[in-house]
């Protein structure tokens, strides 16, 4: 990203004005934006196998800026540019969901809910009665567990530094929690859970190191793993490659594979009381207070923080 920039990428809005030809959505909806879009023209999206769209770079970085600093173009993070109150999104960007959903809830639908719940059931699709290990129990790696509770995994093992995260990720449906701080070997610890390692694992902090424990702590002879987070430019993976011969399976995922219907899907679902929200958001700030919610983020003390745009006072 380049800077000045407007960054921001989860959000929920109401349509204000609509541009010339769009026929799909009306002033007054309600909608997320998402940063992949859906052209349906395209191979990948003809293909049925993959959220992936030939049209990514043309939305992200678009000929016409659509925001501008001072007559000048600026960067937009994702295409999307949500710390911003009103933003242009191309149509095929956008999931229409109902009114009256809580804004300061479904605004995370829109990337960090529908990465971890679409890694666990569209990605890896974990199976019932199957164990689960997820490493890094924030925003993406609690919806990680959701996502595994919903398919009806039975042993779910989040693993963190932070030991304050075991009782919000036991709240989202984890059943066991290592604290890795404290641990000398946090894959024979899963093991010695396990027995031979689980089924799946989910790597979702964004660490090269991470991913390979996460792999080495699933079954050698089917376990899948699943690298969640976003790695480092120039980042690489040292793997044995007994590691893999026995069967493993090592895959990755961006924005959990989810599509813009599966967006509206993971909405349904909290509508249905079916995936938690509420315990996600630790924190309501205002916009002149966004850094402290990245200070927050840092140090571990937020679970997700979210910008309010009104005048309310909110802590």
């Amino acid at each position: 990203m380049q800077f000045p920039a407007v960054l921001g990428h989860e959000a929920i809005g109401e349509v204000v004005e609509l541009g010339e030809g769009v026929a799909d959505f009306e002033i007054g909806d309600h909608v997320i934006p998402f940063l992949m879009p859906d052209c349906g023209e395209c191979v990948f999206c003809k293909s049925g196998r993959t959220n992936s769209c030939v049209e990514l770079l043309n939305r992200h970085y678009p000929s016409v800026p659509r925001f501008t600093l001072n007559g000048a173009p600026i960067n937009v993070m994702a295409g999307l540019g949500t710390f911003a109150e009103q933003i242009v999104v191309p149509v095929d960007m956008l999931a229409k969901v109902q009114k009256g959903l809580r804004a300061d809830h479904a605004c995370c639908i829109g990337c960090g809910v529908t990465t971890g719940l679409g890694a666990a059931l569209l990605v890896a699709k974990v199976t019932p009665n199957s164990s689960v290990a997820v490493f890094g129990a924030g925003g993406v790696g609690l919806s990680v567990i959701q996502g595994a509770r919903l398919a009806g995994a039975t042993r779910i093992i989040a693993v963190d530094t932070n030991s304050s995260k075991e009782k919000v990720a036991r709240e989202f449906g984890a059943t066991d929690f290592v604290d890795a701080s404290k641990s000398e070997n946090v894959v024979g610890e899963i093991f010695a859970m396990t027995g031979f390692g689980v089924d799946f694992a989910f790597e979702c902090v964004g660490i090269p190191a991470l991913a390979v424990q996460a792999l080495e702590s699933t079954n050698p002879a089917w376990g899948l793993a699943i690298n969640v987070g976003i790695m480092p430019d120039g980042s690489e993976f040292t793997v044995k490659p007994m590691s893999l011969q026995g069967g493993r399976r090592w895959g990755g995922t961006a924005m959990g594979g989810a599509k813009l219907k599966d967006v509206a899907h993971f909405v349904d679902l909290y509508q249905a009381g079916e995936i938690k929200l509420d315990e996600l958001i630790s924190h309501h700030l205002k916009h002149s207070d966004i850094n402290r919610g990245f200070d927050m983020m840092r140090s571990g003390e937020s679970v997700r923080s979210v910008i309010m745009y009104d005048d309310e006072d909110r802590t």
